[in-house]
């Protein structure tokens, strides 16, 4: 992973609702939690608002080890939750996971489409591609932690499911779900046939005409 991520952050001693509303409202903060590991207690803390805002719109923000900087500390961690305003869409609360190298955690990764366009079921059979999942939830060391999972539709064809067990994962990397049995294989994205194509309409003449025999 190229990039880099540090949040800048000060130890909060005002908690509970209140305190959180006046964080935000009069010093343009974000109240937020580190937590994780049984050897070190939660620590409240609060982010610059700004800060964090331009850092929430790199994708990789979300999927890497962050440097969680605060009262001359420096800690690993991964943002493991975000609360939104239900109508603004605003950072209310972020949540920060320590992480060790040695420990497996849980992440969602995003998931990048590459080849849609030259996919053998758009060009050669006329479909589109549709998507069930934009991420998916990974396990896997610190270390071997993925910015993205990338799914190649290069060679899918036409009526096709692409499950989670078809992704090619990194080494080191498992998928959560498949942990639990093939029950939880799920679909991530298909190539199908538009609703009202041609090649539907010539199937629906051929069975119209097929009855009347």
């Amino acid at each position: 992973m190229s990039d880099s991520f540090v949040v800048e952050a000060e130890v909060r001693a005002d908690q509970g609702k209140g305190a959180s509303r006046r964080l935000r409202r009069l010093e343009n903060k974000i109240p937020a939690i580190l937590y994780g590991t049984k050897s070190k207690k939660p620590v409240a803390l609060s982010v610059a608002a700004n800060k964090l805002k331009r850092a929430l719109e790199e994708e990789a923000f979300y999927s890497h080890i962050l440097t969680v900087k605060f009262d001359g500390k420096e800690e690993n961690a991964i943002l493991k939750d975000l609360q939104r305003h239900p109508s603004t869409g605003d950072v209310m609360h972020a949540d920060f996971l320590r992480v060790s190298k040695n420990q497996a955690i849980h992440v969602n990764a995003p998931l990048h489409f590459v080849n849609e366009d030259t996919c053998v079921g758009v060009k050669m059979g006329g479909g589109v591609v549709s998507h069930q999942m934009t991420d998916v939830e990974i396990i896997c060391l610190p270390g071997d932690l993925p910015e993205y999972i990338e799914v190649d539709m290069a060679d899918v064809e036409i009526e096709t499911i692409v499950h989670l067990s078809d992704l090619k994962l990194p080494k080191g990397v498992k998928i959560a779900a498949l942990q639990q049995g093939e029950d939880h294989d799920l679909p991530v994205c298909s190539v199908h046939k538009p609703k009202g194509s041609a090649a539907d309409e010539t199937e629906g003449e051929e069975a119209a005409s097929e009855g009347e025999e």
